[in-house]
């Protein structure tokens, strides 16, 4: 199966995704966020660095439990804002 291309919002919404797990991973490591949530290391640097700007939901739900941010937070990377974490 072939995907169509990520549009410029898709590639936007997993930049500012990648940067709000980043900033809520703080000072821990990637590993021990992937022990936490059970989303493999490779699946969690991918997105932290956008090439999955559009993980499961069962994958961000994991992400959101693990690094104790609302999912609403995760939703509102839909919504123009200038840092999702302020608030």
């Amino acid at each position: 199966m072939v995907r169509p291309p990520l549009t410029p919002a898709e590639r936007e919404r997993g930049r500012r995704l990648g940067a709000l797990i980043r900033a809520a991973r703080g000072d821990r490591s990637p590993a021990e966020i992937s022990a936490l949530s059970g989303v493999s290391l490779e699946a969690l640097r991918k997105i932290e660095t956008g090439r999955v700007p559009t993980p499961a939901f069962f994958t961000v739900a994991a992400l959101a439990r693990a690094l104790d941010v609302p999912l609403e937070r995760f939703a509102a990377l839909d919504e123009p804002a200038e840092d999702t974490l302020a608030s």
